[in-house]
């Protein structure tokens, strides 16, 4: 697979591998599965096209309505276009669909403290870091610590967007 170099540090270890998971017919099994979590309003899932092909994915996953109003930031995108600019981009836009249409209050992003590239990507949309989750999540068969990070609907006034724009002069 393409990317499997690039994601596999990153992937959360599961049971089948990543050649079993990555084939068209285990793509179009995830996207029925996200469209029913959509349905349902626990997942707010998007794909990243690029001239027509996949390119990436960014997802607000575990979503809580009520008091809490939240979800868990997710994305990847490949990594022959990593450094341009559309993992931003399209991050960006998929806040403001939570803060706007989908009416989240907080967004959590959940980073390796190695992934320097992640990491800025979020802190540059204006996302804050508040610590710490020690052996967090399972990944390559080991515990890995994490920094969360975490965004207000409040926190940008303008939205994500606009921070991107005024960021790169998009």
């Amino acid at each position: 697979m393409v990317n499997e170099a690039w994601l596999r540090p990153w992937e959360p270890t599961v049971a089948q591998p990543w050649g079993e998971r990555h084939t068209p017919a285990a793509y179009r099994a995830m996207r029925r599965a996200a469209a029913r979590r959509a349905r349902v309003g626990t997942s707010l899932p998007f794909a990243v096209r690029v001239e027509g092909r996949l390119a990436g994915q960014v997802t607000v996953d575990n979503v809580v309505r009520g008091a809490l109003r939240s979800g868990f930031l997710g994305y990847w995108i490949d990594g022959g276009l990593a450094g341009r600019g559309m993992g931003s981009l399209a991050v960006a836009l998929v806040c403001d669909h939570a803060f706007g249409p989908a009416g989240l209050h907080r967004l959590q992003a959940d980073i390796r403290p190695e992934n320097t590239a992640s990491r800025r990507l979020v802190e540059r949309l204006g996302f804050t870091p508040e610590g710490l989750l020690r052996r967090y999540l399972d990944i390559d068969g080991e515990w890995r610590d994490h920094v969360t990070y975490a965004l207000l609907a409040d926190d940008l006034p303008g939205g994500a967007l606009a921070r991107w724009r005024e960021r790169t002069g998009g």
